[in-house]
């Protein structure tokens, strides 16, 4: 019993302790000085950051709406860039309907056709290795065809594209398994 007395009184002990050093002391700063290098928020809606010593940074406050703009352009521009490295489309088996997932990035390509008359892209449609040679340089085409008709009717030249087929004969993977199906059910696009 006394045992279990003297665990309870040194865990009460330990406990005031905590609570006595995390407390606060109440004391504040009229001055506006810190005891941390954090200093005041702006308080006029800006906030500034600082590249170094020299004092040269960039200030939210001092941006002007034209160059808001212009940075939301450029964001856009890199953005619409970066989509553009996505040149491969996949399908579900046996259809040559265009996955969601794929249409911004195609809407990307289409907008950099149509603002490139002089470039040209190579539409690769592609099919696995399940059903007769036929049917999939078939299948091949629709996906290449369904992806033609969207860059067209998202502004891209008629005159700029050219598809083709491979069918099972160029597979990105080989193997029999669903996985390796899956990444060759595809339309690659190759700029020119």
């Amino acid at each position: 019993m006394k045992v279990t007395a003297h665990h309870k009184l040194f865990a009460m002990a330990l406990s005031l302790g905590l609570i006595a050093g995390c407390s606060s002391t109440g004391d504040t700063t009229e001055d506006g000085t810190y005891d941390s290098d954090v200093s005041a928020v702006d308080q006029e809606g800006g906030s500034t950051v600082y590249g170094g010593d020299d004092g040269d940074g960039v200030s939210s406050s001092e941006m002007t709406e034209e160059q808001r703009r212009e940075a939301e352009a450029r964001a856009e521009r890199a953005e619409r860039e970066a989509m553009r490295d996505i040149t491969t489309f996949y399908f579900d088996f046996d259809t040559a309907e265009i996955k969601s997932e794929a249409r911004e990035v195609l809407v990307a390509h289409a907008r950099y056709l149509q603002s490139n008359p002089n470039q040209d892209v190579r539409i690769e449609g592609h099919a696995d290795e399940r059903g007769t040679k036929e049917y999939n340089l078939a299948l091949g085409e629709r996906r290449a065809n369904a992806i033609e008709r969207f860059l067209i009717v998202n502004g891209a030249s008629r005159s700029q594209t050219e598809t083709i087929s491979y069918g099972e004969e160029k597979p990105a993977v080989m193997g029999s398994s669903a996985s390796d199906w899956a990444q060759n059910r595809r339309v690659e696009l190759v700029f020119q």
